[in-house]
């Protein structure tokens, strides 16, 4: 079982460095552009929100990041998600390095043996919703990736990202 939480962490943080060299290299214009809500930014922060949420054994494990507004991680229009101000680049990269300081003790913490995956809404086992959150994380990675190649900007991970680094 080590092996495997080893390797979950390694995906979550090698996700997670992805995630923090488009956020590092989005212009300003493009941070707030896109119709909404489907902003970058706000794209940005729900793949960390539910990667840091579904990293908890069960919901009610969850502590909100202090800075949490709530509608923030609505993607999708038909919830009339509210129009907020985005949040900083900064501030997205201070949530990050949070998540990524603390993915090896939260994975450490999990029962991945357990049917019940925590969270009432998901019928798969622990393991399962964790492999389903890397994906969630990833498919964002990738989407942010298409946008910012969009607007020219090419992003080109390094071997670190792509978990190939001890601690990654």
């Amino acid at each position: 079982m080590d092996k495997i939480k080893d390797a979950l962490a390694g995906q979550y943080r090698a996700g997670l460095a992805m995630l923090r060299e488009e956020i590092e290299k989005c212009p300003e214009d493009v941070w707030v552009a896109g119709k909404h809500p489907r902003n970058f930014w706000r794209i940005a922060y729900h793949a960390l929100f539910f990667t840091h949420f579904y990293l908890m054994q069960k919901e009610a494990d969850f502590v909100p990041w202090e800075k949490h507004r709530d509608g923030a991680t609505d993607l999708w229009e038909d919830a009339d998600p509210p129009v907020i101000d985005p949040y900083t680049r900064q501030e997205l990269l201070e949530y990050l390095e949070t998540i990524f300081e603390s993915v090896p003790q939260w994975v450490e913490r999990l029962d991945l043996t357990t049917d019940d995956p925590g969270f009432h809404w998901y019928k798969i086992p622990k393991m399962d919703h964790q492999v389903l959150n890397v994906r969630h994380l990833g498919g964002h990675v990738g989407q942010l990736s298409e946008l910012l190649m969009a607007h020219g900007i090419d992003v080109k991970f390094a071997a670190a990202d792509l978990g190939t680094v001890e601690g990654c």
